[in-house]
């Protein structure tokens, strides 16, 4: 069970990344067409670590997804604004520009309407868009900002755009399995490499962790966050079709080593519990996705699996 009890704020992490951010994506991954400028980049960048968003100025996008913690969080429910929990663990934002849908439940159909939410929730940021609009504008250094990227006052979209802007920024990617695949076969480990095969064969992870970011982007029901055999709503909260209760989106594993814990409730704390869930073939309900079943695998296999997964993330 996880406290529900209010917890100090967590803070704002200090910006660390390189002063130049890519501009396009790295081995192993498409190209993004229509890259957004820098500046753009840069306004997006400021606003996610500027605790200016939040109702009491105590956190900031970077609160949660934690440059340190491969843009994730490392507690399983995060803390908000007067120590309120999340109801979900925040995910990496790892390559965000390649989704189709985002949040775990795909209630959002863009990036530019994603990056919104947690500024209005209640259990994160809890601030109205229209105030924090107003706060940007009543700040000169974002006023100018605004003026410059926009040619008009800080609004709902600018502040959307500017924030979806640099998370398309975040990249993980140039992996030893990139460099693996693309020909350099000093790479990988030994471990590694029969975790690969592992995974591309009777692992079967390959089915929904799939393409250049290990990732199908659609939903399955793999067990996790079920409680006597009833599951949670997920992806059945948007659609509000039965047979997508319990159904999550597929996380990219590009940087996985350093997004713990895992899966939508942060239920699982180490690559070790991740891969023994999967082994065990999840948790039983009338929903379970029908790719979920016992792996046979010995105990040295899980190991070469796990060497493979943190590979990802060099």
């Amino acid at each position: 069970m996880f406290s529900m009890a209010p917890q100090e704020p967590p803070g704002v992490p200090e910006d660390t990344l390189p002063e130049n951010l890519p501009g396009e994506a790295p081995l192993g991954l498409l190209r993004i067409e229509n890259v957004d400028p820098a500046e753009l980049v840069q306004l997006g960048r400021m606003l996610f670590f500027d605790p200016v968003l939040s109702r009491d100025r105590t956190i900031a996008c970077a609160s949660c997804h934690r440059p340190e913690s491969g843009f994730a969080d490392n507690k399983a429910l995060s803390f908000g604004v007067g120590g309120k929990q999340t109801l979900r663990n925040a995910p990496s934002l790892f390559n965000r520009a390649y989704g189709r849908s985002f949040m775990w439940d795909g209630r959002s159909k863009t990036l530019e309407e994603q990056v919104l939410l947690p500024i209005e929730n209640k259990l994160e940021m809890d601030l109205p868009l229209d105030q924090a609009v107003e706060r940007l504008r009543s700040e000169e250094r974002y006023a100018k900002l605004f003026e410059a990227n926009f040619n008009r006052l800080a609004d709902r979209q600018g502040l959307a755009l500017a924030l979806a802007s640099f998370v398309r920024r975040i990249f993980s990617a140039d992996s030893p399995v990139d460099q693996f695949r693309a020909g350099d076969r000093q790479a990988l480990s030994p471990a590694a490499r029969s975790g690969l095969w592992l995974y591309e064969s009777r692992g079967g992870c390959w089915r929904c962790h799939t393409g250049a970011n290990f990732s199908d982007e659609k939903f399955h029901n793999t067990g996790v966050g079920v409680r006597d055999g009833v599951p949670e709503e997920g992806r059945f909260q948007v659609t509000l079709k039965e047979e997508e209760r319990g159904a999550f989106k597929t996380p990219t594993l590009r940087g996985v080593a350093t997004t713990a814990p895992y899966m939508h409730d942060g239920s699982l704390r180490t690559l070790e519990e991740v891969v023994e869930f999967y082994r065990a073939g999840g948790n039983t309900n009338e929903n379970l996705d029908r790719s979920i079943a016992p792996i046979q695998m010995s105990d040295g296999d899980a190991l070469n699996l796990v060497a493979f997964l943190r590979a990802l993330s060099e």
